[in-house]
């Protein structure tokens, strides 16, 4: 099961931060179909938020055909994304792990590395665009 956290220092919003948190579960194979998400008293519980924030991530996660709310059961995945991938996922995060290795190595702190990987990323995407 997915346990969620939120970081109240990204600038996105506690209810996308929970989305993307399923998205990227769905994509890594953490989450696969048939799986129940947390109740929302779980989140509640877990995270401290407002129930309705939590309801409102579901809600539009289930506008999006990625889980299904099941009266007095719970909310369920529906579909994975990124399944046919999976198998070349494990390569990629052992590489990342040493560069993350290699980062801290060289005495960057969180804020640093993700400062460089997103730099990296976007200069990454924008090449290909």
């Amino acid at each position: 099961m997915i346990e969620f956290h939120l970081d109240s220092r990204s600038g996105v919003a506690p209810y996308m931060q929970l989305i993307q948190q399923v998205r990227h579960a769905l994509r890594l194979g953490v989450l696969t179909e048939g799986d129940k998400l947390p109740t929302v008293k779980e989140v509640v519980a877990r995270v401290a938020i407002n129930p309705n924030t939590v309801s409102k991530a579901y809600r539009e996660l289930e506008y999006e055909g990625l889980v299904t709310a099941r009266p007095g059961l719970g909310t369920f995945v529906t579909r994975t994304l990124g399944a046919d991938s999976l198998s070349r996922h494990e390569p990629l995060r052992r590489d990342l792990e040493r560069w993350l290795a290699e980062a801290r190595e060289a005495g960057l702190d969180d804020e640093s590395v993700e400062a460089l990987f997103l730099s990296a990323f976007r200069t990454f995407s924008e090449a290909r665009a």
